[in-house]
């Protein structure tokens, strides 16, 4: 097959980052990096603006790592409640997913915040206080304490006592 060597411009998703140079399939450069202005070929004129990229580069990973820095420390100092559909004896009718979670987050001012970094093991199936990793940027994770209530109110004393005003009165 034939390949290509390409500096890259612009980051590509599972590629590399702009100032990288790349081996490729030329079909790709060719209709899809090319076209799409993501990078350049690699020739003597070219290899000149590897530099000036990497400088680029650098400098706008540092501004991106401060910034995830700045709102992991926002994150770690949020609290919310979600509210859930809950039985009369509290159990939780579904669960609590990243889903859940995310919109919570986005109503909370996050925007930046994407579901896929919501590191959540398991569904939460519990009433309570609950913790989640949320990976903000490489290195950077925050970690978000959040409480899940009912929607409708527990009642339990009420079940109780009305248990017991009905037992006498089928005794009689």
């Amino acid at each position: 097959m034939a390949t290509s060597e390409v500096l890259l411009i612009q980051p590509v998703e599972s590629l590399g980052a702009e100032g990288d140079q790349v081996k490729v399939k030329a079909g790709f450069a060719r209709n899809f990096l090319f076209p799409q202005k993501y990078a350049v070929p690699v020739t003597r004129a070219n290899r000149k603006q590897i530099e000036a990229l990497k400088v680029r580069r650098a400098e706008r990973e540092a501004k991106n790592l401060e910034d995830a820095r700045a709102q992991a420390a926002k994150i770690g100092e949020t609290h919310f409640a979600i509210a859930v559909k809950t039985g009369e004896s509290g159990k939780l009718f579904g669960a609590v997913t990243t889903i859940g979670i995310h919109e919570n987050l986005v109503e909370a001012g996050f925007d930046t915040i994407k579901r896929k970094q919501v590191k959540l093991d398991a569904p939460i199936k519990e009433l309570g206080q609950h913790t989640v990793t949320i990976k903000v940027y490489e290195d950077v994770e925050a970690t978000l304490k959040f409480d899940v209530v009912s929607e409708n109110p527990i009642v339990e004393e009420e079940a109780d006592e009305e248990a017991a005003e009905e037992a006498p009165a089928s005794e009689d």
